[in-house]
């Protein structure tokens, strides 16, 4: 059976001539185990909300994980193996999430992978002390994951898996494929950790030492695993890559690049495959077929559900809500209801702020929040009134303490909305972002719904300096697809975000927020409900405008002040709070605001000016940054760099002579 992944991943790797053939080789013999003797799965429905998940942090060998699914009977061909790699076929180089049946998470940046798990682990832990209920274990299922050399030389790594730890994530089970090679060859050079004293300093069950090509010690390896209930385990496999390759096995030449067809012929000779590419024996496939198991397991469950629904009726209909992932009835109501409070009440405070009260407001219409910080839940304003936090002994809370882990909370974050039933929020200061880069990327990838939440939105943060002054990092947001980005101007605009973010369903939101006290600025019923559109008048003129001024977050203020001084001129100041969001609003909508055809336009905004020029063409001017910013109090600083509504009236006059 482990020789069929074999046979299936060395020849899909040769057809394509692309590909990871070492580590599917290797690991075959725990791939084997593990999903045919304990992974609870239903290959007939992949999205059964109590499966064990599985993922495959090194997503390199993704051809391993297309060979598991196609052998226990998911809606995965043969045909799509072999075309594996190429366009539009079901089986890409890396897996990706809602291309293939089963795959649970996009990876392939190494450690990533890992850190999904342990946002899977943790939201069924929490789901589980939100739902379960004596004599009803609805939530019980188990987190996989395969990770190898690479994943744990990421420092993503030892961020996640420290916190996987601390927090007791017992239902976690790691199989490290240790064999001693990456891209380079030998890693002794530059990977010698003692990887099982680490994992044991992080608090975990440590099962050192297996053989990776044994089953009976596999076997063994994985009953320790579940029978340690309050520590993740990581089971540190011994393996040989590239393992039944005469010429090639425990070699670099198996792990990027296919075997070749003479060794892959010698291959079918020392493992006894006397098939050709791509033949599956009946018997084989037989012995793989887990449709009928997975079916049976399902059902109990449901059986389960059935009796939980009638002695809990409410939270049996809350968890199909959660689960399916609609919002509670009452929500857009009451949302908008706040929103129009928030315009009633004109505060002048902090976007930071503004965020938090909001929360306070939508934060117990919503039990599928679960928050966090990465240390800055001061600053950031990221708790609420109602947050609880969780910890190792009580996971019934909704709020995350991720400790300094900008990168590991973001990917914990696409983690836990791919397991479903939550909506993920995190915060940390923008220029952080930097940080966690690459797992915001990931959650645009997946077009998961995760909420990233930066506060401290500009060189207006002022004596932290540059090194904690954003300047460049929303340009990076703004060109990452599928994610949306909005940086508010007052208490209103702010309410509107998260009630957009909430409602989003379609990608992940950045909800960018001010250290510095914003201005409340003044809107009719219909400026309210345009927020909604990304991009909206603010304050009009009579007739058709000269100028426009476009504007987001703390400059829409002197925007308006400007305008407010220009009054031999016909000045229009329009509030762009979400870029993508305008964009995706019909032409008619987008040229009431923006008309094509007039030309003088200023934008103002303190940060990198790039972005901008797609609205401004080579007509308008751009107030904003080209270079880092300077360590003084904050109005000083944009002072400096001229953030104010005498340069804006300089850049209208100018245009307009």
């Amino acid at each position: 059976m482990a020789n069929a992944i074999r046979a299936l991943s060395m020849d899909a790797v040769q057809q394509a001539n692309s590909g990871h053939p070492g580590t599917p080789m290797g690991m075959a013999d725990i791939a084997e185990v593990l999903w045919n003797d304990y992974l609870k799965h239903n290959p007939a429905n992949p999205n059964w909300s109590n499966r064990d998940r599985f993922v495959l942090s090194n997503g390199h060998g993704s051809i391993l994980l297309y060979a598991l699914l196609h052998l226990c009977g998911y809606d995965l061909s043969i045909e799509e193996l072999m075309n594996f790699c190429q366009l539009h076929s079901k089986t890409p180089g890396h897996p990706e999430y809602g291309c293939t049946p089963g795959v649970e998470a996009t990876t392939g940046p190494l450690g990533q992978g890992v850190a999904n798990a342990v946002g899977m682990a943790l939201a069924e832990k929490v789901l589980a002390a939100q739902f379960n209920r004596p004599g009803y274990k609805l939530i019980n299922h188990h987190t996989y994951v395969f990770m190898g050399d690479g994943c744990l030389m990421e420092g993503i790594s030892h961020e996640v898996c420290s916190l996987a730890g601390t927090l007791g994530l017992g239902k976690l089970i790691a199989f490290y494929d240790d064999n001693g090679i990456s891209d380079d060859g030998q890693i002794e050079g530059w990977f010698t950790d003692d990887t099982p004293k680490r994992f044991e300093s992080y608090h975990w069950h440590v099962i050192p030492n297996v053989d990776g090509h044994d089953a009976i010690a596999i076997k063994a390896a994985i009953e320790k695993a579940h029978a340690c209930s309050d520590k993740p385990t990581i089971i540190c496999c011994k393996t040989v890559i590239g393992f039944g390759s005469p010429n090639k096995q425990g070699r670099k030449e198996c792990h990027g690049q296919p075997l070749g067809e003479d060794e892959i012929a010698l291959v079918r000779k020392t493992i006894g495959w006397d098939h050709p590419p791509f033949k599956i024996p009946e018997d084989i496939y037989a012995y793989w077929d887990q449709r009928s198991k997975g079916k049976a397991l399902e059902k109990e469950w449901k059986g389960l559900f059935a009796k939980y629904r009638e002695e809990y009726p409410e939270m049996a209909f809350e968890f199909v809500r959660r689960q399916s992932g609609k919002l509670p009835p009452d929500f857009l109501v009451k949302a908008d209801s706040y929103i129009k409070q928030c315009q009633k009440d004109a505060l002048r405070i902090p976007s930071r702020k503004a965020s938090q009260n909001t929360l306070n407001v939508y934060g117990p219409l919503l039990p599928e929040l679960l928050g966090g910080s990465a240390d800055l839940a001061g600053p950031c304003f990221s708790l609420w009134s109602g947050s609880k936090r969780l910890n190792k002994k009580d996971a019934s809370g909704n709020y995350i303490h991720y400790g300094v882990r900008e990168f590991g909370m973001s990917a914990i974050m696409n983690g836990i909305a791919l397991h479903g039933g939550f909506i993920p929020y995190g915060a940390t200061f923008l220029v952080f972002m930097e940080y966690a880069r690459n797992a915001v990327r990931m959650a645009a990838l997946m077009k998961q719904q995760v909420i990233f939440v930066y506060t401290h939105d500009s060189i207006g943060i002022g004596e932290n300096g540059p090194t904690h002054q954003p300047v460049e990092q929303l340009s990076a947001l703004r060109s990452t697809p599928n994610l949306h980005t909005w940086r508010p101007c007052d208490t209103t605009e702010s309410a509107v975000s998260w009630k957009m973010a909430i409602t989003r369903k379609e990608g992940p939101t950045a909800l960018i927020f001010s250290r510095q006290d914003l201005a409340p600025q003044e809107r009719n019923t219909t400026q309210i409900t345009q927020i909604e559109k990304g991009g909206y008048v603010l304050s009009d003129c009579e007739g058709a405008p000269e100028a426009i001024i476009i504007a987001t977050g703390s400059e829409v203020e002197q925007a308006i002040a400007a305008k407010r001084k220009l009054t031999s001129k016909r000045i229009r100041v329009v509030s762009m709070p979400c870029i993508e969001t305008f964009l995706e609003q019909e032409e008619p909508y987008r040229e009431s605001v923006l008309p094509s055809t007039l030309r003088v336009r200023v934008v103002e905004e303190a940060s990198h000016k790039d972005y901008w020029h797609k609205f401004v063409g080579f007509d308008g001017e751009i107030i904003g940054m080209d270079n880092f910013g300077k360590s003084a109090p904050g109005q000083e600083v944009m002072q400096y760099f001229e953030f104010t509504a005498e340069k804006v009236i300089e850049s209208i006059e100018r245009l307009l002579k």
